[in-house]
């Protein structure tokens, strides 16, 4: 059985609406990396939600079922070859039709249209990586499709699958007050090892059914090795892979912005920015944009030249971290569950406060500023909108020092700015008007 048979996701959530209040005009599209768990979701809801189901998975399909795709101008046929194929009985208005990884066959996609405007059965496809752009060159993408991102399980859900209350978050959230550094330093604990772990389905289940972090991290080194052939598929010098690799040596130096040519060495032109693209858009990793005027809306000056990048999944981040040796060891795992490692890891919370974001649904941004008559700047690691008004986020492994960068951005920006926080693995507190909250409680200021 595969992982994600067990556990509760919140893609399924937004399938059941789709279900009930738009299948019969459209199909929907499982949209997300490679790994994040798509597939499990897409059959585990047609198994539960529909009399009967075909999972047609383009990586591995029969000749003989692709046929059945060159006409589809008569339907009754196709439909009867379909199940005389898989041996599965369709029942109008309570069968499934799953196009697992879509990209692979746009045929199938192009499809839809015609499947969709007939009205008999649903349509659930699933999609990732290997450029889904690159194979629709020549296809009318269907309007008929809507799409749910899909993303690593936020820690809501890695909560859920490892036992861990994540109601008793809530009420410390809606207490609003410090909860003592005792269970703080217990809640930080439990927090680092969804860093350590991470969200992708295969890696949670070898952390609940009691794996070592060093079988933990082999299963996070395959998906690496996953994406990188993946990547190799669509830019066969490598660049792509080196621009994956460099994310958190570049986060770790605290530079402005991400820079292509640290990580491939060749002058930037538009290939390399096509490469970036293809990079954004497998998913695999999530782009911050530096906002240049917060004062207007976040999308409206978004500046595409300047950018950080980030991992979409934490654990995944902590094993590229540690790429260079052949397995990441128990010990080193330890000491970053007791939070004893000795590099300054606030770009690893960095990423993990980037993921959170991006789960919610948000795109990322930050905002940089030059200090007046210096060479160094001001900046604010995460800005999100909240109504007309922005609030913003200052991220700090340790939670002590001045804060200068958020205090000067809320004197600056003071008619734009909601709140403004400062997460740390300090306990709930306040300074004039940043409100200190641990990392734990982020996902509740985003929702």
């Amino acid at each position: 059985m595969e992982a994600d048979m067990y556990f509760k996701r919140k893609a399924y959530n937004k399938l059941l609406e789709w279900k009930k209040l738009y299948s019969d005009k459209y199909a929907v599209l499982l949209e997300g990396a490679r790994r994040v768990g798509k597939s499990t979701i897409a059959e585990n809801f047609a198994k539960n939600e529909y009399k009967s189901y075909i999972l047609i998975d383009f990586s591995k399909v029969t000749d003989n079922i692709l046929d059945c795709f060159e006409d589809i101008g008569n339907l009754n046929i196709f439909f009867l070859r379909l199940q005389a194929e898989t041996g599965i009985t369709l029942y109008e208005h309570d069968s499934l039709i799953i196009f697992d990884e879509v990209q692979l066959f746009p045929k199938a996609r192009q499809a839809i249209k015609h499947l969709v405007s007939d009205g008999r059965y649903s349509y659930l496809e699933t999609g990732s990586l290997i450029s889904i752009r690159k194979n629709v060159k020549d296809i009318l993408i269907p309007s008929e499709e809507m799409k749910i991102q899909v993303y690593p399980m936020d820690y809501e859900e890695f909560c859920n699958a490892a036992g861990c209350s994540y109601e008793l978050l809530q009420q410390i959230f809606d207490c609003g007050t410090a909860i003592g550094q005792a269970t703080n330093r217990k809640l930080m604990r439990d927090l680092r090892i969804y860093m350590a772990v991470g969200g992708m389905p295969q890696a949670v289940e070898a952390y609940v059914n009691g794996k070592n972090f060093s079988e933990i991290d082999m299963v996070k080194r395959q998906i690496i090795s996953l994406y990188e052939e993946d990547f190799k598929k669509i830019d066969t010098s490598g660049r792509i892979s080196a621009m994956y690799h460099s994310i958190p040596a570049q986060l770790s130096k605290d530079v402005k912005k991400y820079r292509i040519t640290t990580a491939i060495g060749k002058k930037n032109n538009i290939k390399t920015e096509e490469l970036l693209y293809e990079l954004i858009d497998s998913k695999t990793v999530l782009p911050c944009y530096n906002s240049t005027d917060p004062r207007v809306s976040l999308t409206d000056t978004k500046d595409f030249d300047s950018y950080k990048l980030y991992l979409s999944d934490t654990g995944l981040f902590v094993t590229l971290m540690f790429i260079d040796r052949p397995v990441t060891e128990n010990d080193i795992y330890a000491k970053m569950l007791s939070d004893k490692l000795p590099a300054n890891l606030g770009y690893l919370y960095e990423n993990l406060i980037a993921q959170m974001i991006a789960a919610s649904g948000r795109e990322l941004y930050y905002h940089t500023w030059e200090k007046n008559g210096s060479t160094h700047y001001y900046e604010v690691d995460f800005l999100t909108s909240e109504g007309s008004k922005l609030n913003a986020f200052e991220i700090k492994s340790s939670g002590s020092g001045k804060h200068e960068s958020i205090k000067e951005f809320c004197r600056k920006f003071s008619q734009n700015v909601n709140k403004a926080y400062l997460i740390s693995q300090k306990d709930v507190g306040m300074e004039d008007n940043l409100m200190f909250k641990p990392f734990y409680l982020m996902p509740f200021l985003i929702k």
